[in-house]
């Protein structure tokens, strides 16, 4: 099975509509501008992250590690004004449940969503712009 980050970054890649609302700024981990260049990334940008895991171990005879691992993803949405953010948000979203559904019905493997939850809508006077991030936590099976 794919990584959840590799998962959610294909979903929204893979939504023509949220390209095109983005301008295609769209990266995995992080935007690599060069010192030369100006330090802000063009908005509106959205970043996927994959913020780690932890293995749960629900018992002794799980051995050393369980055999689940819960998941995080950030998916970062930045733009110029809050409306802007918050309409973005809603789209990836979107995207990535339909992704996933779609997954589902051609039947591959797909994480079990634990949660999802947001920082709420910031601003960032160093850009500037406003910005929130959504965190995506699933249980995966650990790969044997």
């Amino acid at each position: 099975m794919k990584q959840v980050d590799e998962i959610i970054y294909d979903a929204i890649r893979a939504d023509e509509a949220l390209m095109t609302a983005t301008s295609g700024h769209v990266v995995s981990t992080c935007f690599e501008v060069s010192p030369t260049e100006a330090d802000n990334t063009p908005l509106p940008y959205i970043i996927v992250t994959d913020d780690g895991f932890q293995n749960q171990v629900e018992s002794k005879d799980d051995g050393w590690e369980g055999t689940e691992d819960r998941v995080s993803v950030g998916v970062e949405v930045a733009a110029e004004s809050p409306q802007e953010v918050k309409r973005l948000i809603k789209m990836v979203r979107k995207s990535v449940a339909s992704y996933i559904e779609q997954m589902y019905d051609d039947g591959d493997d797909i994480p079990e969503l634990d949660s999802l939850s947001s920082d709420g809508l910031a601003w960032d006077w160093t850009k500037p712009c406003y910005y929130q991030r959504l965190t995506y936590q699933c249980i995966t099976q650990t790969e044997e």
